[in-house]
Parts: structure tokens; sequence; C-alpha cells
């Protein structure tokens, strides 16, 4: 699909595609990806934690959801601003909670959710492997036991095994975004 196309798409009407899971599944790659993809504006939910909560995490203790709600907030701040802007977004965030889910869901984008899934090991070794970041590997126990597996009538979410090459992944995503934004725009 041509830039020019993907750009049509994108712009008949907002949308906000999610790529969530627990830390190390590559939430931001492949958001960043898809939004490269498809011209789309990347958010990474990362980049709105305060100081604060990164020390905590880098700590080893999960973070409570009184923690989480100003982050949270300025999230969905400037998801609302985006849309404000007629713009589409790629937005990686854990998605660890379907009340929390729920507020992407009534900003007022068309919203769909990617749920990166792979078994506890595969996961662990890539947080190993990462450099730099503030999540420390001996959190990945609570990430698993926070996220709330997709409830029966959260239809809006695809979930996508990583347990296998990158490429193939984010071709997947990719595929089924733009398979979704047609749909929404009747295109």
């Amino acid at each position: 699909m041509s830039n020019l196309e993907n750009q049509a798409l994108t712009q008949q009407v907002p949308h906000l595609f999610i790529v969530m899971g627990v830390s190390g599944t590559g939430k931001s790659s492949l958001a960043q990806q898809m939004a490269d993809e498809l011209s789309l504006v990347f958010v990474d939910a990362d980049d709105f934690h305060s100081e604060q909560a990164k020390r905590h995490m880098a700590a080893n203790k999960p973070l409570t959801d009184e923690m989480r709600a100003p982050w949270l907030a300025a999230i969905i701040a400037e998801l609302n601003a985006l849309h404000q802007q007629g713009k589409s977004v790629a937005l990686a965030y854990s998605g660890l909670k379907s009340a929390h889910r729920e507020l992407f869901r009534v900003l007022g984008f068309h919203c769909h959710f990617f749920y990166l899934v792979a078994s506890k090991a595969v996961i662990s070794e890539r947080i190993s492997n990462r450099e730099s970041h503030f999540f420390s590997a001996e959190l990945l126990d609570s990430q698993f036991e926070a996220m709330q597996t997709p409830l029966l009538s959260e239809q809006d979410i695809s979930t996508i095994n990583i347990d296998r090459n990158f490429l193939s992944v984010a071709n997947e995503i990719s595929s089924l975004a733009q398979l979704i934004t047609r749909k929404a725009n009747n295109v």
C-alpha cells in the first residue's frame, strides 16, 4: 500500500491502535513500526511515567492503581489533543486492566487493541536482553498477575502471538490495522 493510500485511510476517521501486553513483549517497537508504515502518530505510554514511578519500578516495586492514575490522565490528555487535530495514533501501552482499557474506548477514536502474548520464558529472555530500560525483569511476575485477559465483551482486541521474528509480527499487525481501518471507513 502506498504512503498516499495509507494517509487517505487514516485521515477519514481518527483511529487509535493500542499495542498492549506485559513488559518485554515489544509494544514500543511494534507500535513505532506500525506508525511509520501507516503514517500514524506514535505515542509511547512509558514516556508519561513520572520519574518517581520509574524509580519505583526500577526498585522492583509494581505500580498501584493510585500511582497509575496520573499516568493514565497524562496519556489521555495527549490522545485528546491528537484526536482534536484529527490524528490517528499507534499507542504502546500495557493495557493490564480491563477498566483502564475502557478509558481509551470513550475518547472518540475508532479504537482497536493488539494484545501481544508469549510464554513467560520468552518474554523474560527479551527483558534480560534490553538495555537502559527502567523496568526490572524481577517485576515480570507482577505484570503477568496484573494482566487481565480480555473479556468476551472486548471485541476490539486481536491477540497476536509474538513468539516469532519481529517482522512477521509487525506485518500481521499492520495488515490487521489496514483491514480494520478500511472496514471502519468503508473503503
